[in-house]
């Protein structure tokens, strides 16, 4: 079980890097593009949420203790943002003042998408203690929808500063957080398997969080193209229910 969770792991770490790579050749890749593409992850992720943690956790455990997971992990995730490094130490480059305004709310969106990886690694790696097939199958759908989560740490930085290192470092490094956060959360619930329902309750708050405070919001902030974001979320929402279904 804990070589599928390392493999797991590994090809979420693959899926988020390649989208880094993918931004240096897409770097004309259109907004509503990437928003789409995020709010086909938001699809993914919500629904994973219940289908793969929370549903699961009821089922090993109980629903208090489900929903006590739940909010945790709403509140960790809430403290982890609170606590994240300020914009400013990255700004270290010679941007223009106007360029400097627009990457402050790149790295925070980088910033934001890195902790996107710490629920969806640890879903991966507590979902795969729980049941391998369907810990498969959140690997994979969560492997899908790290790519355009990639692309969208690293197409605009690289699109503002003209510059590859500092975006491809992120992509890369959001990809690797994901890979330790499913390892360490394999070995901590296989050890601990007591907690598990807890875990996998915790991770789907993490995920619902996340996406409810985070995506959401960034992808619909333009007000335009509504109806391809939305689109973009309902075919997420249906890949995996597809997912769970065939391989769960």
């Amino acid at each position: 079980m804990l070589i599928d969770v390392v493999l797991a792991g590994l090809f979420v770490f693959f899926t988020t890097s390649l989208g880094a790579f993918i931004a240096l050749i897409l770097k004309n890749f259109p907004e509503f593009g990437l928003d789409t593409s995020l709010a086909f992850s938001g699809g993914i992720m919500l629904v994973a949420s219940f289908t793969s943690l929370i549903l699961p956790s009821i089922d090993n455990g109980n629903v208090y203790i489900s929903m006590f997971g739940i909010v945790l992990g709403f509140f960790v995730i809430h403290i982890i943002g609170k606590l994240i490094p300020h914009e400013e130490k990255f700004l270290k480059y010679n941007f223009s003042d106007e360029y400097k305004g627009k990457i402050r709310n790149v790295i925070l969106l980088a910033l934001a998408i890195i902790i996107h990886n710490l629920p969806e690694g640890l879903a991966v790696g507590v979902s795969m203690v729980n049941d391998v097939n369907k810990g498969w199958a959140t690997a994979i759908a969560i492997g899908i929808q790290d790519i355009p989560e990639g692309l969208a740490v690293a197409l605009p930085l690289i699109f503002l500063s003209n510059r590859v290192l500092l975006p491809l470092s992120i992509g890369i490094l959001s990809g690797f957080s994901e890979f330790l956060f499913a390892v360490v959360g394999g070995v901590l619930f296989s050890i601990m398997h007591f907690l598990l329902p807890l875990g996998l309750a915790f991770a789907g708050g993490a995920m619902i969080y996340v996406t409810v405070k985070e995506v959401f919001p960034q992808v619909y902030s333009s007000g335009k193209n509504e109806g391809y974001i939305t689109l973009g979320f309902l075919i997420g929402v249906l890949v995996m229910l597809f997912l769970d279904t065939a391989l769960g």
